[in-house]
């Protein structure tokens, strides 16, 4: 199992930044979150994924891997949009998700290019693939590539981590730049912990 890799000495400098968040990181303690370092099949789970409840989302996920065995663009695409559907993809999913195997397959989205980007320039590149939002594509930047200073202001759980964090009934959208940017540049990690507090 792959698991998104920081270092002491980095937990050490987010903690030195903000004295509430140090006493969450060390009641919690260390947090290994699992990742995929697989772009493409990251993707593609992602799409499949969306506003589904997590059982619908591993049976969908499951059939498309019993059709397609191994997740990649050229795979994906020896099989029609409709086929696809029958794994319980709605038409328009299916469609993303054919549709996003063939700019992989035909090269137009080269994963080793992409892994070369800035994390702003990379989001940009990725909505471009119909399916793939914002919030989506920071997920990617995190639980695929690893990507150290990524806190979606877009994620329900982030939001309600820090509200418990800082013991907030509300919290504008100032303050959650102001924040953003006290966590620089290792908001992942923050991220991770969030999560966690948002359980």
């Amino acid at each position: 199992m792959k698991v998104f890799k920081y270092s002491d000495e980095q937990l050490e400098i987010l903690k030195s930044k903000d004295e509430v968040l140090k006493e969450a990181i060390n009641k919690i303690g260390r947090i290994n979150r699992e990742i995929n370092d697989d772009l493409f099949y990251t993707l593609i789970n992602s799409i499949a994924s969306q506003q589904i409840s997590t059982k619908a989302a591993i049976s969908v996920w499951n059939k498309i891997v019993d059709l397609v065995k191994v997740i990649t663009p050229e795979n994906i695409i020896k099989y029609s949009i409709e086929e696809l559907q029958k794994c319980g993809l709605s038409f328009r999913k299916a469609r993303y998700i054919y549709e996003a195997a063939e700019r992989f397959a035909s090269g137009e989205f080269d994963v080793e290019y992409l892994k070369t980007l800035s994390d702003d320039d990379l989001i940009k590149e990725l909505v471009k693939l119909k399916g793939v939002g914002v919030w989506t594509a920071e997920m990617l930047l995190i639980f695929s590539l690893n990507r150290m200073d990524v806190l979606s202001l877009n994620d329900l759980g982030i939001i309600r981590g820090l509200k418990r964090l800082y013991n907030l009934d509300e919290i504008s959208k100032e303050k959650l730049l102001e924040l953003k940017d006290r966590y620089r540049p290792y908001g992942s990690i923050a991220s991770l912990y969030l999560w966690e507090l948002a359980k």
